[in-house]
């Protein structure tokens, strides 16, 4: 019995090893994004850059629903390529900032955050409602 399950252990081991070979791959599953690069800033400070990227076929959503942050500085890239309009606004803590109105383009916010949780979402009336909405954490 035991030469039987010989083999039938070699392959499961192979197997094994295989997927955990391909597990190094940090596929985001979660959702959550986050500082991909720095910005430095007009006061020539340097600060996270953040991507958030609407879904560009123009359903109402964006690529993740939670970002990551260092205090300070915060520079959040909204990324948008359909003829849909879009914005993000950030709010909490005292803060309530939101970006530039776009469509098939690209705008920038840029925002002093300190240590806590924030909401952001695209202030287009009905696109939060929509789900275009997420939390952005500030370590």
């Amino acid at each position: 019995m035991t030469r039987r399950l010989f083999p039938l252990l070699l392959v499961v081991l192979a197997l094994t090893l295989a997927v955990a070979a391909c597990g190094g791959d940090d596929d985001d599953t979660t959702g959550e994004a986050a500082a991909e690069d720095t910005t430095t800033h007009e006061d020539g400070t340097e600060g996270p850059h953040l991507t958030l990227t609407a879904d560009p076929d123009g359903a109402l959503s964006f690529d993740t629903t939670e970002l990551t942050a260092a205090a300070g500085e915060v520079t959040i890239e909204l990324v948008n390529e359909s003829g849909i309009p879009h914005n993000v606004e950030v709010e909490g803590n005292g803060v309530e900032e939101v970006s530039e109105t776009i469509s098939e383009g690209s705008t920038e916010l840029t925002l002093t955050l300190e240590p806590g949780e924030y909401e952001f979402y695209c202030a287009i009336p009905g696109h939060k409602e929509g789900g275009m909405e997420g939390t952005l954490t500030v370590e």
